[in-house]
This record gives C-alpha cells, structure tokens and sequence, in this order.
C-alpha cells in the first residue's frame, strides 16, 4: 500500500527517540508524534501558575510539564514534551547489572549482548561522571555513609548525560550565576551550557546543561528527514493493507482536532503507562487489535523506588544545589539482608521551596494527603538546607496489573510482596542518616498507608518468549502484528533496581538495528 511514512514512532522519550533517529539514518521516512509540546528554556515552569502538570481528562488546556498518575498505593511520574522522560529524569545514565537477564527475559537478551547499544547511547548522549573537584555536598556524604556502614567499597559516581566545565568550581565567586555557564556546540550541532550545578535537573535546565533527548536524538532524525509532532495524542491503532493506520487528536486552540496518518510499521514507545493503555485500548475498547497477548499488562514494577527525607542538624547539604542524583552504593548483590537495593543521593529543584510551603500550609481531605502533608511540614520547619533527601532504587517484585475500568487506565499494585525489600530501603537510609548525624523522617505515606510514588514504571508489554508469557518478542515486536513494536520502559520485564534510561536506550537502539538488518 502507499502510506504516508514509512515509520510512525509513537512517543519521543527513550525508546521513541532513538528508534526514530537510527530509522531515520538508515534511510526510512519516519513521523515521531509526541503528546507534549516542545519546550523551550524561556517556557519552563518555574511560577505557581506556570504550565506544570498535565491533565488526562482536559490536554486540550491543561498539557504541561508532569504527569501524574495516581493509583492505589501508588502514584507515577512522567514527563510530557519532546524528549519524553529525559526532561524529567535526574540525568542517570547506568548499564543494568549482568545478572538481571539471567531470569525473566528473552534468551536472546543478555549484558554481552546489549554491551554495543550501551556503549552507543552513552557516546550519543555524552555521559559522563561528576568531576570529583565539583562534587556538592550529598555526594560526600553518602560516600561517609557507606564507608560509617561498611560499605565504602560500594560506592560510586555514577554517569551523567550533562555537560560539566572540569574548571567550575563551588569555590569561585556566584558559582551558580548563569554567567558562569560555558557554551558549547555538541555533536549534534546543538547549543548547550556547561553545568553549574543550578538544581533545576526536574524541571529544565535554563543554561542547557543537560544532554537531553531533544538536543542528540531528536536533532539525529530531523536532520535525517525525520517529521517531529507535537501536541499529537495518539488514541487508536488499526492494520490496514499491509501497513499501519494510527488515529490522533492534535492540541490545538484549546480543542483536540483529529487526524490520521498511515505508515508500513509502527513503533509505540509511549512509556511503560502510555504504551500498555494504547494498546489495552486497541484490543479490549476499539477491538482493532484483538489478538494482543493476555499478558498485556501484567508484571508492572515501580522499580523499587524510594525517598527517605533526613534533617542533618548544623551540616550544611544544600539539597537544591548541584545535579539531581550524583552517586549509588550498589548493593544490588543482595548484601544487605538479601534485598537488592541501589542506595543514591537526591536533590530538589531549587524551585521547590516556595512550593513544598504551600503544599504543607494545606488541609489534607484524606489519610494518604493528610500523611503526605505531615510529611511536608516536618520538612519546610527545618531549614531547607539541611535536609539530606536519601534516594533508592531495588528489585521489587514486579507483580503490578493494570487494565481498564471504565475505559480508563487503572493499576492495581499490591506491596505486600514487595514489603521486604522497601523496608530494607528504609532501614539502610534510617542507619546512613543516623550515623552521619542526621534524623530521618521515614515518609508515613508508606509506614501508615503503604503509598508510594515512582518516577521509573517499567513493564506492562513485557518481552517474553511467546504470547503466552508476553506481549513482544526480544525484537520488541508485537506477539501476532507483523511490524508493529514497542520500543520503551513497557518492554522490560523484570525490575531493574537502579536507573533505566540507558537499559531502555540500549533496547532501542538494538531494535532499532534488527528493523534495518532485516529491512523491514
């Protein structure tokens, strides 16, 4: 059939991305629609009543920067806009450790395997550690922890896809004066800054520090003929004539106006969430792909994540100053009581205090608010700069369902079997806190309510060997539709407990390569 594009990639975020760019290199003609807009550092919100979140029900008005989703015990982060979850994430950039395919996965899919495709995305997005010199304040001292618990041989810096000056320092006069930012063009012919350790990681970078996907991949397709949509959501896919017809509505003048676009082969790669909803969409609701797997859905994880919140009385952390995450103790080995956890340093946006004050002067409706604002005030009543945000990783359980009700996307999360390990999270963070001099404040949204939040959900189109234990092959390419893949965090069927972006990158990009080895 003819159809308007060779490729239609459904999503910028890692997956969509770089699929998109490495399709357009080889030659393919490629539309990436994107639900978000393209932002730009003059639109970043930094205001209250900036464009900050993203509304489900009203995109036509409301299309901002997060996406939260809130669930049952559980709540999902996610970016919205041109580069998808890179202009959300706190810049980590982390191969999975090799024992994660041993169980769970394709056969085809193991480290030696995927070693290429990371090497690849870490030259594309220009990762690199935090030069030591330049280290804040949280990365000494999680380093101290680890060496007060024992640990001090599991300590690491870990990479980041930012681009640092190795002669800024915290000593120089206004160190963090957009002034001191270096301009730089990268490979990709783009105009960045060096860091200077403003904070802003989750809420973008006003000098361009960071080696987000729309300044690599995203530049790779377009300067390839690759066509860039944005404001585009994706509500329908249906096979027609060999090919592909895929159904949107465009954010427009405050109204959603739909439109179709035709292509041979369709990659989804709308994240772990947006990916399963589409597709749970097109097989139950609009029955244009009716022979998806039955495990479509199944085995969600969060990933594990954590944030234990400590006040280091008269240590000064400054926890808005400096990249969002700089450093892991990977005890992903099962040392600590057998749980496989990945402790890390965190940070909050310099932005964030105006905001975590008038979130904790609220009245909680509920228990869950109610705890997350009792919360929020034993934080703002110390000062700021002292509080250490103690992050996590682990291998949770993977036992996450999610379908439709009612039309809409439910998850269904029980943390029951995941209880060991988060409360070996807990404990690690409450003993680095407190042999370091710091008091933890142990979130009672989880040690009242069992709620968690997570900026990391992996699976619910897991690869599998068949349609009977998954949705995609280890080509990522849907059990029963020829030419129809998923490429993105949605793939991944197992936890990985420490950062994904650059698993999800490494998946991509094979992907990527076995569509054009065998031309499809």
């Amino acid at each position: 059939m003819a159809t308007d594009f060779d490729v239609i990639v459904i999503g910028s975020g890692f997956g969509g991305a770089i699929c998109g760019a490495r399709l357009a290199e080889a030659g393919y003609r490629v539309l990436i629609l994107e639900r978000g807009r393209r932002w730009e550092v003059k639109d970043f919100p930094r205001s209250a009543g900036d464009a900050w979140t993203w509304d489900h029900e009203h995109p036509e008005t409301k299309n901002g920067w997060f996406d939260f989703r809130v669930f049952p015990h559980m709540t999902v982060a996610q970016g919205a806009g041109v580069g998808g979850g890179s202009l959300v994430y706190a810049n980590i950039s982390v191969e999975a450790k090799p024992d994660t395919f041993d169980h769970g996965w394709p056969t085809q899919i193991t480290y030696n395997v995927l070693a290429p495709h990371y090497a690849r995305v870490a030259e594309t997005m220009n990762v690199k550690k935090v030069p030591e010199q330049q280290w804040p304040a949280r990365t000494k001292l999680l380093k101290e922890a680890a060496s007060a618990l024992g640990y001090g041989d599991r300590f690491r810096p870990l990479e980041l896809a930012v681009t640092f000056d190795e002669n800024w320092t915290y000593d120089q006069p206004d160190p963090h004066d957009p002034a001191r930012s270096k301009t730089v063009i990268n490979a990709q012919g783009q105009t960045q800054g060096t860091c200077v350790h403003l904070g802003d990681c989750d809420i973008g970078c006003e000098v361009r520090a960071r080696n987000t996907l729309d300044l690599n991949y995203i530049p790779i397709a377009e300067q390839h003929g690759a066509v860039v949509k944005p404001l585009h959501i994706v509500w329908m896919i249906a096979p027609v004539d060999g090919g592909y017809r895929v159904d949107y509505q465009q954010i427009t003048g405050g109204a959603l106006v739909p439109g179709t676009f035709t292509a041979r082969l369709v990659v989804v790669a709308a994240g772990s969430l947006g990916s399963t909803e589409l597709l749970l969409q097109c097989r139950d609701v609009h029955v244009t792909l009716p022979n998806l797997s039955g495990r479509l859905g199944h085995n969600w994880s969060s990933n594990g994540d954590f944030l234990t919140p400590a006040v280091h009385a008269g240590r000064r952390i400054d926890p808005t100053r400096g990249p969002t995450i700089t450093a892991a103790v990977d005890l992903l080995d099962g040392a600590y009581n057998g749980s496989r956890v990945f402790i890390e340093d965190g940070g909050l946006p310099n932005a964030a205090e105006g905001a975590l004050r008038r979130e904790a002067a609220r009245e909680g409706q509920d228990d869950r608010t109610r705890a997350l604002i009792a919360t929020l005030r034993l934080l703002v009543s110390n000062a700021l700069p002292n509080i250490m945000p103690w992050f996590a990783q682990s291998r949770d359980a993977g036992n996450g369902v999610m379908t439709l009700r009612e039309g809409k996307l439910f998850l269904e999360w029980d943390s029951a079997e995941s209880k060991q390990t988060i409360d070996a999270v807990v404990s690690l963070h409450q003993q680095m806190a407190l042999r370091t001099g710091g008091v933890p404040l142990t979130p009672i949204t989880w040690t009242a309510c069992g709620d968690l939040i997570t900026p990391h959900p992996l699976g619910g189109c897991n690869m599998g060997t068949s349609a009977a234990d998954g949705v995609v092959d280890h080509k990522g390419e849907a059990f029963g539709y020829k030419n129809l893949f998923v490429a993105d965090g949605a793939i991944v069927p197992t936890p990985l407990g420490l950062n994904p972006s650059r698993t999800i990158g490494a998946l991509a990009e094979r992907i990527a390569s076995i569509i054009v080895a065998e031309q499809r």
